[in-house]
């Protein structure tokens, strides 16, 4: 029963509740960041949801403009010269998820539940495995078990078989606990950056790239 409308009413009741509250924190954030670097406030892209379909995840911009195309491309490593000087600041405190509180509104997305992934990183949705699939069977979070069990040094394959853990267990009592953890790991900022690879094709092969995700 939670895993479904009152896990969606709790998240609906929250994001607004969130959104009214922080309005104005967020409005300072985009005014910071458009006096920092030219460019939009918000940074858009295309992630995977629920059934594997894909939705256009809301950031705050803490890079500078086309730096996808810039540089090393979609990954981005400790001190990365296209992170702005915000950039850094909302990083480091995830105050750049702060505007999916409207894909959560919009229902593409909740609070807790597995982080979704870029349309082609780690792989396309085509050269997921049946087992792995599972893990679009409930809608994407802001912060997950993996977020909370390793975060960005958890390689692609142990994050999707968490995930996977996630929807066979998800519960009140569980997403709460994923909650106040999530918090303990924000202000301690443990875990945000890579420290190994993130993705391996299997584990005798080499690791296709040890470097961050320019989105997270």
């Amino acid at each position: 029963m939670y895993k479904g409308f009152f896990k969606r009413l709790a998240d609906i009741i929250l994001s607004v509740f969130g959104t009214l509250i922080l309005w104005l924190p967020m409005a300072i954030v985009a005014l910071l960041i458009k006096l920092d670097s030219p460019g939009p406030v918000l940074f858009r892209q295309k992630r995977l949801g629920v059934g594997g379909k894909e939705f256009e995840i809301l950031k705050f911009r803490s890079m500078k403009i086309d730096s996808e195309h810039t540089g090393s491309g979609v990954y981005s490593g400790k001190g990365d010269p296209r992170v702005t000087r915000i950039g850094r600041i909302i990083r480091a405190t995830s105050i750049d998820e702060l505007p999916q509180l409207f894909n959560i509104l919009k229902g593409e997305m909740s609070f807790i539940g597995p982080r979704p992934p870029l349309t082609y990183h780690p792989w396309p949705i085509e050269q997921y495995t049946d087992e792995q699939r599972r893990m679009f069977e409930v809608r994407p979070g802001i912060t997950g078990w993996a977020q909370i069990n390793g975060r960005k040094c958890v390689e692609w394959n142990e994050r999707i078989k968490m995930n996977v853990w996630y929807v066979d267990h998800v519960s009140l009592w569980l997403d709460m606990k994923i909650f106040f953890l999530t918090i303990f790991k924000v202000f301690s900022n443990a875990d945000n950056e890579n420290v190994g690879a993130t993705v391996k094709k299997d584990s005798a092969e080499t690791p296709l790239d040890s470097k961050e995700e320019v989105t997270k």
